[in-house]
């Protein structure tokens, strides 16, 4: 048994516990829906717009029961204003936050962070502030609950961050951190402990939008530009001794993955192989199988990552409820969803969202097939692969040359929805369905509206989700849009 097991009894004890948690809302979340009706939500918002205004907005508007806080992320996709470059919402400050920084929103507690390299740095974004105690006890007024949300994204010029940093295939440093580094690993895990055990929280959500080099190789991915063939992650010493330790040779997997960013580069430059794209890349890979080798190694690291956080949370406060954010590359990428593995994930899961980003995944769903379909599938046009791909996915969606203009249907969502609950049959898991509200697409492409988001909610929420989240923060939001929420949950009848 790893160390990462619980026993029997501890077990049925956190089952119990946290079943209670997330199944017998309070009366006055009752009150207001009886499905988790949740969205994603930064410090940046109380204090432009003031704590007891979002919330009443939030829930007038929405029906929201359930804050998710940024309580921890440099990055700016849940954090901070609306992206500088896009347009303002009608709502909040009407500038953008330039000098954004981001870190820990709440007061990091040095007692648990004694074990990492990497220091807990409160974000001096908003002085002294701590997101947590301004919103706590306000929300707990309303009956509403708070969910603490954090991400693996940080700065490349933190204190000793360059020691964890992840190193790709010819040792340099990149920003992502590596999830098999000590420092890694004990970060986070002190990072959930002391929310959990410092505040009265309702749940802690972590996410990492990360996949294995071998999908990242070929660019299967949505992101743009695509990353680049020869810094594909992670060679550094604990991947290597981890590797070794599973029976993968490390010398092997590199030599495998120099092979694939030859192909990759001839590729992109339109060199077609004698044979073919695909077939030239099965040439490789039966050559080299440490390279789906690879891939699973840091697949497994990450669910270890998610069994250890989840350990953590359950040994400090065993009734706070403990999930993932999950991609939205498992709604384009086949090998990334085959990873996903939903019966794995609820061993130490609570809850999952999945992301299906319909207005803003047509946008993306394009620049997947712009990424892949130059390398793997360059034998295909542009719309026989999204054909192809909609087909292996189970998606009825148009086609290549209209879906950035259209976003996906709210067919998408159901399907989605139904295909992730199936999932996590016969579990305790909850499948909480993440909806895009405004996240930025390009200026001619697919736009939210009032109608789309109640359209979206609707999808989710009849085909038996349990729950959704607005996503990817209230700021980008616009409030016409966020009422689409609200109106899908009152036509429904699940809010009094």
């Amino acid at each position: 048994m790893s160390k990462l097991d619980v026993n029997r009894r501890e077990f049925l004890k956190i089952a119990a516990a946290t079943s209670a948690a997330l199944a017998v809302p309070n009366l006055a979340q009752s009150a207001v829906s009886s499905k988790m009706i949740g969205i994603q939500v930064g410090a940046i918002s109380f204090i432009d717009e003031g704590t007891e205004r979002v919330l009443d907005i939030l829930q007038e508007r929405a029906c929201v029961n359930t804050l998710f806080l940024a309580v921890f992320t440099y990055g700016r996709g849940i954090a901070g204003r609306q992206i500088p470059g896009y347009p303002l919402p009608d709502h909040g400050k009407q500038e953008y936050d330039l000098n954004y920084h981001g870190g820990n929103f709440a007061t990091p507690h040095p007692q648990y962070y004694k074990n990492t390299v990497i220091k807990p740095a409160h974000a001096p974004d908003h002085g002294d502030l701590d997101i947590l105690a301004e919103v706590l006890p306000a929300a707990k007024k309303r009956g509403l609950k708070v969910i603490c949300w954090m991400e693996d994204v940080f700065r490349p010029d933190l204190p000793n961050i360059d020691k964890v940093q992840e190193r790709d295939l010819y040792g340099r440093n990149m920003e992502t951190l590596c999830v098999n580094n000590p420092d890694y690993l004990n970060f986070f895990t002190g990072l959930v402990e002391d929310f959990a055990r410092s505040y009265d929280i309702d749940g802690i959500m972590w996410g990492s939008e990360r996949q294995g080099a071998l999908s990242d190789s070929l660019g299967a991915t949505h992101d743009t530009p695509p990353i680049d063939p020869g810094n594909v992650t992670c060679f550094c010493e604990f991947c290597q001794k981890k590797a070794k330790e599973r029976g993968i040779n490390p010398e092997r997997a590199k030599q495998g993955f120099l092979e694939l960013e030859k192909f990759v580069r001839a590729a992109r430059s339109g060199k077609r192989p004698s044979d073919g794209y695909y077939v030239q890349f099965w040439r490789i890979l039966l050559r080299y199988p440490e390279l789906a080798a690879w891939e699973m190694l840091f697949t497994d690291s990450l669910r270890e990552t998610y069994a250890a956080l989840y350990k953590t949370v359950k040994t400090a406060k065993p009734a706070v409820p403990v999930g993932w954010h999950i991609w939205h590359n498992t709604s384009f990428n086949p090998i990334y969803r085959a990873e996903q593995d939903w019966q794995e994930l609820s061993k130490y899961s609570d809850f999952i969202k999945v992301v299906m980003y319909n207005n803003c995944g047509g946008e993306r769903m394009a620049l997947y097939v712009d990424n892949l379909g130059s390398t793997l599938f360059g034998d295909l046009t542009k719309q026989q692969f999204t054909e192809f791909n909609n087909e292996v996915m189970g998606f009825k969606e148009r086609g290549y040359d209209q879906i950035p203009y259209t976003g996906l249907s709210a067919d998408y969502v159901t399907q989605e929805t139904k295909r992730a609950l199936a999932g996590v049959a016969g579990t305790k898991t909850q499948i909480w369905a993440g909806l895009d509200v405004d996240i930025p697409t390009e200026a001619p492409n697919s736009k939210r509206t009032r109608q789309s988001v109640k359209d979206a909610v609707t999808a989710a929420l009849s085909a038996g989700a349990p729950g959704v989240i607005l996503s990817r923060k209230y700021s980008e939001m616009r409030l016409a849009n966020l009422s689409g929420a609200g109106d899908a949950i009152r036509e429904l009848k699940l809010s009094s």
